[in-house]
Parts: structure tokens; sequence; C-alpha cells
């Protein structure tokens, strides 16, 4: 019998340890471990752990559909995830443990005390990324720190080894549960983490596909035109199900690549340098394990001073900065779990170069709330923002919330649509209401901080900073 212990690799296609069971011949069970306390040290979101929730349930069907039922158990940590899985495995005389990596440090630790603990024999495969860690060097023989040149190589060993699916094929004996079909997933399931509505996303495997399909075939085209401004649906709203892996990078990079080879037009190529830096993440966390430290990527920025101002965080947090651009992406995020890719930079910008508050807070926060919630992608774009990381965002540039708003909100749709006490502001106002004859009227702050002067002093901080090395 395999065990195939599943994670954030909720699919039955395209899941390398899975089919590697299969193919074995023999009786395959699935496992799915919860553990709220680690959950919670890191910050997942209740509505992506909702969002994994009704997933489970639909993974099951896939699954009975294969011929492989599906165990599930809570636990505290991830410890003890490891101690009741090689429990399980005895009990169902498992030949062999088969999971696919996550690169994250505690993940990876979690891992390798599975490999140390189990009494049979444990399989490990790169399935996370399109093109393993390791994979993807440079002349040199190392990583990449620069998101350009790894594009490059990646995309030329794409054209080398394409994207392909693998599809899943039925098992033809079932497993013999005994006494651990007591484990068999059901509504009584005990999942005591704080859950909040995903209702929003579908979670079926069909409906899923129909969205990744019906992206690529009626909206990518304009991908590069569109996503920047997020009053309109221009994004693909994939990235839930990228995160628990209910799709796979691999899966959208073979349907977006379909009927079009290498010939692609400028939003195809867009969106696909999207998923190329979901993958140049994880390979940074792969080989830098500080980054799930809370390390800086580039050292001297460790020098930075950052203010702490818990009335500053807590006006961010709820969206009552007094800029609206800022304010509206912020009530978006904590109304929906989701917010637009654009936005999350002017969000970040401004808490970490307006407010001067470390990106840590914006990094936990996020992961709080977001439906998409990924260690590897949210840590990197916090650091790209705060100019701490690989390749980051130089700190002399700097996000002004104004012109920013003006550029991708021009007319305040979005804004209008999250702040409804601004909705009588005319176009001409409404990215700084403050200068408004009327602005007495309305029930919406002055902003909290002058950006100008604020940038004036990050650039201070940042070059007291280089200058005490």
């Amino acid at each position: 019998m395999q065990i195939v212990w599943l994670r954030r690799d909720l699919r039955v296609e395209d899941n390398s340890a899975l089919h590697q069971a299969i193919d074995s011949g023999q009786p395959v069970v699935a496992v799915f471990i919860a553990t709220p306390e680690t959950w919670a040290k890191h910050h997942l979101a209740p509505i992506q752990a909702d969002l994994i929730y009704r997933r489970l349930f639909e993974l099951q069907h896939d699954l009975a559909k294969l011929n492989i039922p599906l165990l599930y158990h809570q636990v505290a940590d991830f410890t003890e995830s490891v101690d009741w899985l090689c429990d399980a495995a005895s009990e169902l005389q498992a030949s062999r443990i088969l999971f696919n990596k996550e690169y994250e440090w505690n993940e990876s630790q979690r891992d390798q005390y599975l490999c140390e603990r189990a009494k049979c024999d444990v399989a490990s495969y790169d399935d996370k990324c399109l093109f393993a860690p390791g994979s993807v060097f440079n002349k040199q023989g190392d990583y990449f720190k620069v998101f350009t040149p790894f594009k490059k190589h990646y995309l030329a060993k794409l054209e080398q080894y394409p994207a392909t699916i693998a599809k899943s094929h039925r098992v033809e004996e079932r497993a013999e549960l005994g006494a651990m079909s007591a484990y068999l997933l059901s509504a009584d399931s005990e999942f005591s983490y704080p859950r909040a509505s995903s209702e929003g996303y579908c979670v079926d495997t069909r409906s899923i596909r129909q969205r990744l399909r019906d992206f690529c075939q009626d909206d990518v085209d304009g991908y590069q035109q569109q996503r920047d401004f997020p009053a309109v649906e221009g994004t693909s709203r994939l990235s839930p199900y990228l995160a628990i892996g209910a799709l796979s990078v691999r899966q959208c990079t073979a349907r977006l690549m379909i009927g079009h080879g290498y010939h692609l037009s400028l939003g195809r190529q867009t969106w696909l340098s999207e998923l190329i830096w979901r993958d140049f993440y994880q390979h940074l966390v792969f080989f830098e394990p500080k980054l799930s430290k809370g390390k800086n990527f580039v050292g001297w920025t460790e020098k930075v001073e950052w203010l702490e101002n818990h009335d500053y965080l807590s006006a961010w947090q709820q969206g009552r900065t007094g800029y609206p651009i800022v304010d509206a992406a912020m009530r978006q995020l904590n109304a929906t779990g989701w917010m637009h890719n654009r936005l999350r930079m002017i969000v970040a910008s401004f808490l970490t170069k307006d407010l001067h508050i470390h990106w840590h807070e914006g990094e936990k926060y996020f992961m709080q709330q977001l439906i998409d919630g990924d260690y590897a992608a949210n840590n990197g774009g916090w650091q790209w923002s705060a100019s701490t990381g690989c390749d980051g965002q130089p700190y002399f540039r700097i996000f002004n919330p104004i012109t920013q708003g003006e550029k991708f909100d021009a007319q305040g749709a979005f804004i209008r649509t999250w702040i409804p006490e601004l909705e009588s502001v005319p176009d001409k106002f409404i990215h700084k209401p403050w200068l408004w004859d009327n602005v007495n009227t309305l029930s919406y702050p002055q902003p909290i901080v002058d950006h100008k002067s604020e940038r004036a002093l990050t650039l201070r901080f940042f070059q007291n900073a280089k200058d005490s090395l």
C-alpha cells in the first residue's frame, strides 16, 4: 500500500506524488492532516482555511473516482502531524509514503523529520514549480538573484521542456482501511481552525478548470492592458487555487500555450511572466532559508530604521489613512480576502515608505487576510516593496499614492466602490479630497502623513543604513 500525504497540492490531476503512487500498482490512500497551532503561527487567513476545508470534500470526490480514499485528521502542529502519519502508515502496513516538497524552512524541517521517523520508504517530488529549484542556474552554477535573467533561462528551458500534464488513472484495488476507516473525511471531522466564508470562490475541479480555460480563451490577450486597473476585472483571479494547489503552475502554463506555442501575444507573455515570478520566489525560499526566518535578503538593509506607531498601523489596516487609493485597497482586502496586485504594491509602499513601519507587519497582516496567501510570494512581494529583497524596488523609487491613484483609477470608480463616503467628491478631487471646498462635509479622515516629507525621511533612513556599513 502507498500513502500520499497531501498538503498544498489539493488536486488529482498533475500531482507528481499521487501519480507515482498510482503507477506503483498498489492500493493508494491519500491523507490530509490539519495543524491549527502551526497554521496560527504562520498566520493562515480564516478565509483561506475555509477554502481549504471546502476543497477537501471536492478532492474526496475526485479521489473516490480513482478508487482512492481520503483520510483526514487534526493534530496541533507539524511535529504531531508526522508522528500521526507514521503511526497510520504502520497501522496500514504501508510500504511507502509519498509527498510533494514544500520549500519553506518549517515545512522542509517537518519533511526531514518524516524521513528520519518513518519505518517505511519515503519518496518526495519537486511538484510546486514548473522547474524545480536547482534546475535553473546561472553560468557560475549559482541560483539567480535577479528576475530578468532567471526568466530568460526559464523560458529557454520551457522551449526545451514544454509543460505537460499527467492524467490520473483509476487504481484497480481499493485499499483496505480496517480501523483507519474511522479517519475517513466526513462532515463530522474536526476542523477547529477559524474560518471565514469563501463562498465567492468555487471549489469543484470542473469549475476551477473552466475558470482557467475561460481566462486563457477570453481574457488573457488583454491582460497586459487591463491588469493594472482595479476597477476592471482584468486579472485571472486564479491565485487562490494556485496557493492551495487546486491548480498547478504547469496546468496554467500548458493551458496558456495551447494553440499558440511560443508565439504568444503580449497579454499571454505578461501572464506567463507573473507565473514565473511565483516560481522565482519559491526558488529563493529554497536557497535562502533566512527568508523563512524573517530576515532581509539584502544584508545591509537590516540596518534600516523602522518606526513603531500602532495608530498608523491600525489606520492602514482599517483603510483610514486619508489616501483614497490606499484605503479603498485595504477595505477591499478586509471585505473580500483579496486585493488587486497593483494595489498590493501601492499599500505596501505606503506602509513601509510613508509610515516607516517594518514590512513584517504588512507581511503578517496580508497572510492573516488573503485567500491566496502564499508564503514565498507574499514575502517576496513585501521585501520587493520595502527595498530589502532580492531584485527589489530601489529604495529611492517610492510610489506616490496620489499619482498612482490618478494613473490607475482616474475617475475614482474603484475608490467609490469601497469608500462610499467619497461618492459625492468630484473626479478632480477624488484622489486628494482634502483640497475639495466641501471637504468638511465628508466623514473621511485627513491624510495622516505628508507624502513628500515621509519620502525624504525614507531616503534618509536607507542612506544612513548604507553609510553605517
